[in-house]
């Protein structure tokens, strides 16, 4: 299974009708869990069985919520399904309130499997991990970087949230860096519109000045995409 797979279902899908911003469809969460080390921070990611979602990939542990989740806000709900899918994927053991917000994603109108999905951070709890085995067939602690590396070697699948995550993490030094800029920066939204470029397809977010077709000049504004033409995937954000 190599890393382009999302790419080359991606192009089949393309068309620049329907909203990103639709309100229903499932909702999930996936977590963080992060921990330091002397080559800098780790993360916790899984292997999804070569079945069902994401089969194949490497994640965040996570999934949809469920109706037992409960909370005041979207938001809430999603923190409380984290801790739960997090400890039934893994065995590890997290506390809701102890959970930094990064980010919310909304998928391409164009992809089959729609899911609005609550990115957040945690810090590693301790304890033996104890993975599902119909939810998890490996795991490992990497530094984002290395992880990003394999991909674009093409040994392992990441759907890009994940992968534009990592590369947001890779910038920083250790775990505190990491929350304190989440805190500072607020949730970030990511309302993610696929494109057909000269080379293959291309995300686009709304600070990209062709995210809007109609835009007067799109040649001469600012850029907020990803490149998955061909690996290693290219992410420009100005």
């Amino acid at each position: 299974m190599t890393g382009d797979r999302f790419a080359r279902v991606l192009a089949d899908m393309i068309d620049t009708a329907g909203d990103a911003r639709a309100v229903d469809i499932p909702v999930a969460a996936t977590v963080l869990i992060l921990r330091d080390s002397e080559a800098g921070p780790e993360v916790l990611m899984i292997e999804r069985p070569d079945r069902g979602s994401f089969a194949g990939a490497w994640v965040f542990p996570g999934g949809k919520t469920e109706p037992g989740d409960t909370g005041d806000t979207e938001e809430d709900v999603a923190r409380t399904a984290g801790v739960r899918e997090t400890q039934e994927e893994t065995g590890l053991v997290l506390l809701g309130e102890a959970m930094q917000t990064l980010s919310r994603w909304n998928p391409p109108p164009t992809v089959t499997l729609r899911i609005r999905t609550w990115f957040f951070v945690a810090r590693d709890p301790g304890g033996a991990l104890t993975l599902a085995a119909d939810e998890a067939v490996a795991s490992d602690w990497v530094r984002p970087a290395e992880a990003l590396e394999r991909h674009g070697r093409g040994d392992v699948t990441l759907y890009p949230p994940t992968w534009v995550t990592l590369h947001d993490l890779a910038a920083h030094g250790d775990v505190d860096d990491i929350f304190a800029v989440a805190r500072l920066s607020g949730v970030q939204q990511f309302e993610t519109l696929a494109r057909q470029g000269p080379d293959g397809p291309l995300l686009l977010w709304p600070d990209d000045a062709e995210y809007d077709v109609d835009a007067a000049d799109p040649a001469s504004g600012s850029r907020h995409r990803l490149d998955i033409s061909g690996l290693p995937w290219v992410y420009t954000r100005d």
